[in-house]
């Protein structure tokens, strides 16, 4: 007889007999018990526990609600069961149940994944299978169902396999998956904030753990439902065929990257020039780079192409970058008074540095005047140099100006001569 059938002969005996009141009671009274010590215990701990205990205390309290409750009815439960039905405790048991589940694997989701439209998608998709299934189980077709499943069989090799234990099998990979997932993501946080390893070697290491706990979680799930996991030695015959002719390229970019985090060559916030593009490194993918353009643009580069092509590190081992200013002056110019207001307009702006500080140089005499150079350093070239040079270059403008000093323009002579045959001045 199904749960909801038993329920509904309670209330058919009436909503205020003392048989529905003492449930109703039991229920009230086991919420509002375990809301207050969910309430004091994250009190307390707000107050007393470390810093990396209150980041969790959130989620964990929206699951230790409903397992307190639970804990609560179950032991009403059993005190009322001596003398009387209680049908709809069994019903709210159920229902505590189903909502541990939802907000304990909602909580997994957002702790392991970051905020996204799928995420959503399959929060709302694993609401809405547990209570399908809390609903056929209540309503008693569950077991039905699961008799079906369990009667379609087919052959994989010399193994016979029911559709029920492929299901199973999906469902215990899942969970296991979502565990493996939850503890490597702890790991990983242990790992990141440990300041005395390297970064690249912090970034191999987490990668490494989630592909181990990753492998470890599908193999005992599998195990855990009974297949027999010899089966994969096909499929990874056939993977490794694939990655040694089709995956060549992919595997050989995940194996680039990890080589570019070992061997220290790339990390995030370098500037780099890779082919054409300008940028600073934003993130390191085991696929890929990712490189934001000084137009906030972002360039997506396969790390096989950091591996085997040449590449500029511009902040490898320091992040100071020179910019150079050329100008050129008439020959009519005074050198060094030019020279020196170049160098008065370069130490005026914030951004350049006064160590190494700038220089002005004579780089060579030009058919229309005296090309000068001046060289200046900065230590943030993340955000560009056009700015600045513009900066410099107004300055100079109103210093030369000011002392009457003049840029000058290309300038060509033409000489016209008369040839013997016409008069003079007089051009064919």
């Amino acid at each position: 007889m199904n749960e909801f059938y038993l329920v509904w002969e309670d209330v058919q005996s009436g909503l205020y007999s003392p048989v529905v009141l003492w449930q109703l009671g039991v229920i009230a009274g086991s919420l509002l018990l375990a809301w207050s010590v969910n309430g004091a215990l994250r009190a307390y701990v707000m107050r007393h526990a470390p810093e990396n205990l209150k980041i969790g205390i959130g989620g964990i309290n929206r699951v230790l609600f409903p397992l307190s409750s639970l804990l609560f009815v179950y032991t009403g439960q059993l005190v009322l069961s001596g003398w009387q039905q209680t049908n709809l405790l069994a019903l709210a048991s159920a229902l505590l149940i189903a909502m541990a589940v939802i907000r304990l694997a909602v909580y997994a989701l957002r702790y392991i994944f970051s905020p996204s439209g799928w995420l959503r998608t399959m929060e709302s998709a694993i609401a809405s299978a547990v209570w399908v299934v809390l609903a056929l189980h209540l309503s008693g077709l569950l077991s039905s169902i699961l008799s079906a499943l369990n009667s379609v069989s087919f052959g994989i090799g010399k193994s016979e396999v029911t559709l029920l234990l492929v299901m199973q099998a999906i469902a215990i990979i899942l969970v296991t998956l979502f565990a493996a997932l939850w503890i490597s993501r702890l790991i990983e946080n242990r790992l990141m904030g440990a300041q005395q390893i390297n970064m690249n070697v912090r970034v191999v290491l987490t990668k490494l753990v989630r592909i181990l706990f990753v492998l470890v979680a599908i193999l005992f799930g599998l195990s855990a439902a009974g297949l027999d996991i010899t089966l994969l030695s096909v499929f990874g015959g056939a993977l490794g065929v694939g990655l040694g002719f089709g995956l060549q390229k992919i595997a050989s970019n995940y194996a680039s990257g990890f080589i570019i985090l070992l061997d220290d060559s790339i990390k995030i916030g370098d500037i780099m020039t890779v082919d054409v593009h300008y940028g600073v490194v934003s993130e390191l993918r085991s696929r890929y780079m990712v490189l934001r353009k000084l137009d906030n643009t972002e360039v997506i580069i396969p790390n096989e192409l950091l591996v085997t092509n040449v590449m500029i590190n511009h902040s490898m081992s320091d992040r100071k970058v020179r910019v150079q200013l050329a100008l050129q002056v008439s020959y009519q110019t005074d050198l060094e008074l030019a020279m020196k207001l170049m160098l008065e307009a370069a130490r005026t702006q914030e951004r350049v540095l006064q160590e190494p500080e700038p220089n002005a140089l004579l780089k060579g005499f030009g058919e229309s005047g005296i090309d000068l150079l001046l060289n200046v350093w900065i230590s943030d070239p993340e955000n560009g140099s056009m700015t600045l040079q513009s900066e410099i270059y107004l300055d100079i403008w109103r210093a030369f100006k000011k002392h009457n000093i003049s840029i000058p323009y290309p300038q060509r002579e033409i000489r016209i001569l008369n040839k013997d045959s016409g008069p003079a001045g007089a051009v064919d």
